[in-house]
């Protein structure tokens, strides 16, 4: 019997890292972002918004857009030293994540009182995993879209970690979750120079949803863009539905 393959596709990237051992006081947090994507927008919308705005800027569609390397230009982006091209480079990247239809579930991890609370053992991006993958369950059963299988598609990290991460993901879809059932969601992991538009939104998307908390004060137009794209409760709320912290 073929399975049934869900009319959404999600990705997941992250900002920050997961340790405990050693926290940067400048970024405590770590953020997982997913983004959730209707297969038909995606293939219709967003890939072909991407590839054009790289055949406008490089002359290929080849380049993975990073949101470090766009940030420090270095690599495909070291032209973007002058502030008059930067600012435009990110204008046009921010318009198109405007106008692509997505729904965004990001978790974040406050990594001084995680590590106070619970273990220092512990693992944030397995935390974040388990809220982020209840949220997309409760977004699918929203669209009646919760029985078919649909893909998680994360990046590769290294052998170990994804060998722990797969781990975790099995035993979150098998029952060890807020619903005490079975997710039907499957784990690719793509290579890290897979050039995936999926990927490439949640990588943009994720540090500045991390700013929106770690420095609320701070003008951030790309969290202003995202904050529409949230998944939200029927009242309209974004936190605890799209965008989870904890502690």
């Amino acid at each position: 019997m073929t399975a049934h393959f869900s009319d959404y596709i999600v990705y997941v990237d992250e900002s920050g890292d997961h340790g405990l051992k050693t926290i940067d006081i400048n970024y405590p947090i770590f953020v997982l972002a997913f983004c959730i994507f209707k297969k038909a927008d995606y293939s219709k919308q967003i890939v072909p918004a991407l590839q054009r705005f790289k055949f406008k800027h490089y002359g290929h569609d080849q380049v993975i857009l990073h949101e470090t390397d766009i940030r420090r230009d270095r690599g495909d982006f070291k032209f973007l030293k002058s502030k008059e091209l930067k600012q435009g480079f990110l204008s046009e990247l921010t318009d198109i994540i405007e106008t692509s239809p997505f729904t965004l579930i990001t978790t974040l991890i406050n990594k001084e009182p995680y590590r106070e609370r619970y273990s220092p053992s512990g693992n944030p991006y397995h935390v974040a995993l388990g809220f982020g993958l209840e949220r997309v369950y409760n977004f699918l059963r929203s669209e009646n879209a919760h029985e078919d299988v649909a893909h998680i598609v994360v990046e590769q990290r290294g052998k170990l970690e994804d060998n722990e991460l797969e781990l975790e993901f099995r035993r979150i879809c098998a029952g060890t979750n807020y619903h005490h059932h079975a997710y039907p969601f499957e784990l690719i992991f793509a290579d890290k120079k897979s050039n995936s538009s999926g990927l490439q939104f949640a990588d943009l998307i994720a540090r500045p949803v991390g700013l929106s908390i770690l420095k609320p004060e701070q003008q951030n137009r790309a969290f202003d863009v995202l904050r529409p794209k949230f998944y939200k409760s029927p009242y309209g709320n974004i936190n605890g539905w799209g965008l989870k912290c904890f502690p």
